[in-house]
């Protein structure tokens, strides 16, 4: 009766064993750091300006709305906190890690999918090469080395934006704007900003891989591929954000 469960609950099996091979794979040699280099730099640097461009405009967006409320109560003083509170504990983290889902989970999906369909991956595995530590462990140490910066990055440029805002259109004093933005956050906040960034990034890492390790059926299975990584990352990483934060505000 419940046979409509067993290839979900296969899949999540295989899932978590590929996520242990890898993260085992860590402390095994050899760790191909080469590999890992050149991820940070495709992952990291090629996803910069996107994510500064989307913490821009969050916080000049963010500081703009939340003016417009406070000025009915004469609090538009407070927009610095707003703005700051938001991007730390949940903005920054949440789209941050939706642009690098969309952009490099589909691409981890699709090059390692392309591997698969072309049996690049069974070649490696004659030569006696262990395609997980191969392919997927450099992949996970840079996204989770990469993602929490490119978090901390977005948060700055985010607060850069609600500052011209709180300056130029609401005539707000650069101290009181930076000094009230700094001083409300609290090691519960910077805590929730760093942790979230790194379970997304194995979410990311882990999710691309895996669908890419499982590709089928030509070319048409790698476009099938690449899309199902960026949906199932960005589901996973909606739920980890809901749950983080939860978790957070029961010890908080």
């Amino acid at each position: 009766m419940l046979d409509f469960l067993k290839l979900p609950v296969q899949k999540f099996q295989d899932f978590i064993l590929l996520g242990f091979s890898a993260a085992t794979n860590v402390f095994r040699s050899p760790h191909y750091s080469d590999d890992v280099f050149l991820q940070m730099d495709a992952i990291g640097v090629g996803s910069l300006p996107i994510v500064m461009m989307i913490g821009f405009v969050s916080g000049v967006i963010m500081a703009m709305q939340m003016a417009r409320a406070l000025q009915t109560y004469g609090a538009e003083g407070e927009v610095g906190k707003i703005v700051s509170v938001a991007l730390v504990r949940e903005l920054g983290p949440l789209l941050t890690a939706l642009l690098v889902a969309g952009r490099n989970s589909s691409g981890i999906a699709s090059e390692i999918g392309s591997m698969r369909v072309t049996e690049q991956i069974d070649a490696m595995r004659a030569l006696g090469t262990d395609p997980i530590q191969k392919l997927v462990t450099p992949r996970l140490i840079a996204t989770a080395f990469v993602l929490p910066l490119l978090t901390v990055i977005a948060d700055f440029i985010g607060l850069i934006g609600g500052f011209l805002i709180a300056r130029y259109l609401l005539d707000i004093p650069t101290s009181q704007y930076w000094t009230s933005a700094w001083q409300i956050l609290e090691y519960n906040d910077l805590a929730q900003g760093l942790i979230k960034p790194f379970v997304f990034a194995i979410i990311i890492a882990m999710v691309g891989c895996f669908y890419g390790l499982r590709t089928t059926g030509g070319t048409q299975g790698v476009g099938k591929a690449t899309t199902t990584a960026v949906v199932v990352a960005d589901i996973w990483i909606f739920v980890f954000t809901a749950l983080i934060g939860r978790i957070f505000l029961y010890f908080a």
